[in-house]
């Protein structure tokens, strides 16, 4: 039996200028040791060193070119990683689950050393595009509020959907936690008006569902197409892919609304 190649994983140029301040909280949850909440506790209790001083002020900024030392143990800034995968059903989008059920990070195991964790999230049931990685300042850039990203849905539901009911998610409906309204909708073919596509910027909690629920439909299956600019396209269910370099640039200059 041939012995599968590990994948290479991809050297992103790193945007960042080498002398721009940053936290050091920041810089140590940049470096996977921990989170910035923890980050905090250590450098108070002393244990995180700068240029061989012990620095213990909340608050304090370092460049990239300084040397620091966490339990006398150098840190390096990890690598940037991105990972795309085609989640299937049944995987929750978590890191880990109290509930021991399956999480989308065993598919993406073999992608990385460094901790990465998924931005945003999908539901179990729902199927599709899903980005990984472990840059935190582009993770909030897509899921902020303010920044909100395009998402096109297929759904299937389970029976034909009005032209009524089409026309009045494209004006808009009245949800528990607001009005929402597609940016576009449509059926997937003519001959079978049970799927629909539908493209909404919103980031809402299991909005897609909701929508059809609020109109009488169940849906039976859902599968996101395209998050952000990216696609699933050539990537079967269940497996990943690294994003090009061209791609993360796209995402980082917020080329895709």
């Amino acid at each position: 039996m041939k012995k599968k190649k590990p994948f290479k994983q991809i050297k992103y140029k790193e945007n960042a200028d080498p002398n721009a301040p940053i936290r050091l909280n920041k810089y140590l949850a940049n470096a996977g040791i921990c989170s910035r909440r923890e980050a905090d506790e250590f450098i108070q209790a002393g244990v995180v060193k700068v240029n061989g001083e012990v620095i213990t002020e909340l608050g304090t900024k370092i460049t990239r070119v300084d040397e620091v030392l966490f339990h006398n143990q150098p840190v390096q800034l990890e690598s940037k990683v991105y990972v795309l995968l085609n989640k299937p059903k049944g995987f929750v989008t978590t890191t880990d689950d109290p509930e021991n059920r399956k999480t989308v990070m065993e598919l993406v195991k073999s992608a990385a050393t460094e901790r990465i964790y998924p931005v945003g999230r999908l539901d179990r049931a729902t199927t599709g595009v899903l980005l990984l990685t472990n840059d935190g300042d582009l993770a909030s850039k897509l899921t902020h509020p303010k920044y909100e990203k395009r998402k096109i849905y297929q759904v299937w539901l389970d029976k034909p959907v009005t032209m009524e009911h089409m026309q009045m998610i494209a004006d808009g409906i009245e949800l528990e936690d607001g009005e929402i309204h597609a940016d576009a909708i449509s059926y997937v073919t003519e001959e079978d008006l049970t799927q629909v596509g539908i493209e909404l910027h919103s980031g809402r909690n299991r909005i897609v569902r909701r929508i059809f629920e609020k109109l009488g439909y169940r849906v039976l299956k859902l599968d996101r197409v395209y998050f952000a600019g990216l696609t699933k396209k050539k990537l079967s269910r269940g497996k990943w892919r690294y994003l090009t370099e061209q791609e993360v640039n796209m995402l980082r200059m917020g080329a895709f609304d």
